[in-house]
């Protein structure tokens, strides 16, 4: 066989494996793409949701949180076991759920034009706004609160990896008629954040208002007054190709939303 020859036959050879490696890839992610017959024969439901102290997380020897609450809701609703695992990315739910990894995404997520053309999204769960997480005043030299949303040119806002925050400090960015420098972080979700703003590690987050004001509670010297967007929906994300899970998700939201359990769960955490 001459040398011509045996470089094509490689380069053939190659091209088959990376073929072949593409086709299991797509095969692989079209089995894992899992609608609400699939579901219900497995006997499991996976649900990824952020750890925070109100969405999810460990009261002593007990799990807890509105999202952790509301899954147990619908594990009794659908008669299926309810996975839930804590991811504190945003990016690494997504993906998982693409993925098929988990079947829903439940934390606060603002339902936005660009979100919706890579998922689909429930009804309504919550409403709520982001804001700006920043020290109160005399805590530092020179120190004062933003109160004008003005005065956020040229300043440096943390907010977690593909917050939806940051199309709205975009916007604000282009009314203000100003610069307004967003840093992404991929490691820490917006308790985290406030934690630092509160250290005085880094000025501003723009956090979930919910969670801001609870971690208040925790950190006398952060303000919270300040919004950063409009109110926002919120709702639990699922991939496009699970049409069936979506309309049964939305079937148990409308019924469970007029209920006084859903405003017991609620209250409790809101």
């Amino acid at each position: 066989m001459t040398y011509n020859k045996k470089i094509r036959l490689y380069v053939i050879l190659l091209f088959c494996v990376v073929l072949s490696m593409l086709i299991a890839r797509f095969l692989y992610l079209n089995f894992r793409q899992r609608d609400f017959s699939e579901i219900k024969e497995s006997g499991v439901i996976r649900i990824a949701t952020e750890y925070n102290s109100v969405g999810f997380f460990v009261s002593g020897d007990t799990l807890s949180g509105f999202q952790y609450e509301l899954s147990k809701l619908l594990e009794k609703r659908f008669g299926i076991r309810v996975e839930t695992y804590p991811v504190m990315s945003l990016e690494e739910s997504m993906e998982g759920l693409q993925e098929g990894k988990y079947d829903i995404v439940a934390r606060p997520i603002p339902v936005t034009i660009e979100m919706r053309k890579k998922f689909a999204f429930t009804q309504t769960v919550l409403l709520n706004k982001q804001v700006l997480v920043q020290r109160s005043n005399g805590y530092g030299k020179n120190w004062e609160v933003i109160r004008n949303q003005i005065s956020l040119g040229k300043k440096s806002i943390y907010v977690t990896k593909n917050s939806p925050a940051i199309l709205r400090i975009h916007n604000l960015s282009s009314e203000i008629g100003d610069t307004i420098f967003i840093h992404e972080e991929e490691k820490y979700g917006d308790e985290q954040l406030i934690a630092l703003v509160a250290r005085g590690a880094i000025d501003y987050a723009a956090c979930d208002a919910v969670i801001a004001r609870k971690c208040q509670k925790h950190y006398s010297n952060i303000d919270t007054k300040t919004d950063i967007s409009f109110t926002q929906l919120q709702a639990w994300m699922v991939r496009q190709k699970s049409p069936q899970l979506l309309d049964s998700l939305n079937l148990w939201l409308s019924e469970i939303k007029r209920s006084d359990v859903f405003r017991k769960i609620y209250q409790k955490y809101y």
